[in-house]
């Protein structure tokens, strides 16, 4: 029997499926932060800095906050909310949608949710592109960014934004950030924490059945 058949008959006596998933899973499905994407985006990083990719160009030194946050929010709105739904998540999505589910993942693109998975059956490990965090964490609360996101954008000229839209964390006055796990400030929120739980949960309860990973 070949490896997928064999694959096939397991997941149809799968009494509950986890998925786990990274960041190849985003590029199979038609992300690109590199070549043309990149140049076409960014070019003005790879004149200036030598950048090739936006993950790397993402750690770039910005002499300023105005620079810093025109590249990121140029970069969070192309795969966060310009991407749209992509075919590979939606074909996996109608593939386990009526199993006994769950996700837990690294990947910050909200592609999962945006192709109809169950908020409840996801756990985001590593945050999510659509929200912003204190730098600092001096509280542990998120806060959605689009609109903020989408002004910033709209309001950027000479690869930067106006210093009036630099996000404030409404508690300390501190800068925000995107809430992505990159240092010991990664905000954990609430929603974060009923996450893991729920994950936790679902492995408890699904242990002694015939469950695939």
């Amino acid at each position: 029997m070949s490896t997928i058949k064999s694959l096939k008959s397991i997941l149809k006596e799968a009494e509950a499926l986890v998925i786990g998933a990274g960041a190849g899973l985003s590029t199979a499905a038609g992300f690109q932060y590199d070549k043309e994407t990149f140049l076409k985006y960014f070019q003005y990083m790879h004149d200036a800095y030598g950048y090739e990719d936006m993950y790397t160009a993402g750690f770039h030194p910005f002499q300023s906050s105005e620079e810093k946050w025109a590249y990121w929010a140029k970069f969070i709105d192309l795969n966060r909310y310009e991407s749209g739904s992509k075919a590979l998540y939606q074909e996996l999505y109608q593939f386990v949608k009526d199993k006994n589910y769950f996700v837990i993942t690294t990947n910050v693109d909200h592609q999962f949710q945006l192709a109809g998975f169950d908020k409840k059956r996801l756990f985001y490990t590593q945050g999510d592109y659509g929200l912003f965090q204190c730098s600092k964490a001096c509280h542990l609360k998120t806060y959605d960014n689009e609109a903020m996101i989408k002004k910033m954008v709209a309001q950027t000229k000479n690869h930067r934004i106006p210093t009036e839209l630099i996000p404030r964390c409404p508690v300390c006055h501190e800068e925000m950030e995107p809430n992505l796990r990159k240092d010991e400030f990664f905000v954990q929120d609430q929603g974060w924490e009923n996450a893991k739980k729920r994950y936790m949960q679902f492995i408890q309860e699904t242990k002694i059945k015939r469950l695939f990973f």
